[in-house]
């Protein structure tokens, strides 16, 4: 239980930039009280109190404007943001490090018997005042756009937005997962705008990107021919990419696995020349 908190609460650091201490989390995260509340009716559902997991999570409803029905499974790091109107139904599955934001709804469309409700995968993000209706399927990494409503299973990596829902950007493929590979290593983020929104700066860097990971790979085979004509060539050691200083006690950041791979690094230089 204590674990699942400590994640939860670590998750709430990662996904929200307004969060700055665990205290205030503790005490002023509505989304947080929802999600401890329900793991505690959950486990009274399923050993036979149905009755007293149900009057748990009506005072949890009351409490946060969150109602999670006691039958809905919810995997590890979830985070309701804001959460006021978030609707959970029972037969609602959601995998591990979702997001939900306030007045989303996992809703069914059926009064019959049996799983009604939507399936989240893992890494699924849904936008504030989103529906998600039925026994769908929303497929790992998949985004849901504000207001959208949702009748269809999506796929994996998909963003779905409108009403009803309809994907407009489907899951990178090698080509742009590798772009987004190297993005990660200097620190830029080139995919905030869907396919459907091209921006040209954006555009500029994924050419760039792609324009240095050709010429590394060409680097390589070159040096590797030398050295087969009997070139003597020299181990160079390339900074890494990204942002790498030295601490004051001598010690690399994290991402570094030695002080000498920080040799050369474009922060330590400006450290020298200060």
């Amino acid at each position: 239980m204590f674990n699942n908190l400590r994640e939860d609460i670590a998750c709430i650091f990662e996904r929200d930039p307004a969060a700055r201490n665990v205290l205030e989390i503790l005490t002023a995260y509505p989304g947080l009280h929802a999600v401890m509340i329900h793991r505690l009716s959950h486990r009274l559902w399923n050993a036979g109190w149905k009755w007293l997991a149900r009057l748990l999570s009506h005072f949890a409803r009351w409490l946060t404007g969150v109602e999670i029905h006691p039958g809905a499974t919810i995997g590890r790091r979830f985070f309701i943001d804001h959460g006021m109107g978030v609707v959970i139904g029972e037969t609602a599955v959601i995998g591990n490090d979702c997001t939900l934001y306030h007045g989303v709804t996992l809703g069914g469309t059926s009064w019959k018997k049996g799983k009604r409700h939507p399936t989240l995968g893992d890494n699924v993000v849904v936008g504030a005042g989103a529906k998600v209706l039925g026994p769908l399927t929303i497929g790992d990494g998949a985004r849901v756009g504000s207001n959208a409503v949702v009748v269809k299973d999506v796929p994996e990596g998909a963003t779905v937005v409108g009403i009803p829902g309809r994907v407009v950007s489907r899951k990178l493929d090698e080509h742009h997962e590798r772009r987004r590979a190297i993005a990660e290593k200097i620190g830029f983020d080139a995919y905030g705008t869907t396919q459907d929104m091209p921006d040209p700066v954006a555009n500029a860097i994924n050419c760039m990107l792609d324009h240095i990971h050709i010429m590394d790979g060409k680097m390589e085979e070159m040096c590797k021919g030398l050295k087969t004509l009997g070139a003597e060539l020299g181990d160079v050691q390339l900074p890494p990419l990204g942002s790498c200083e030295i601490r004051s006690d001598g010690e690399p950041q994290s991402g570094c696995k030695s002080a000498e791979e920080c040799s050369g690094c474009p922060a330590e230089r400006k450290e020298e020349n200060s």
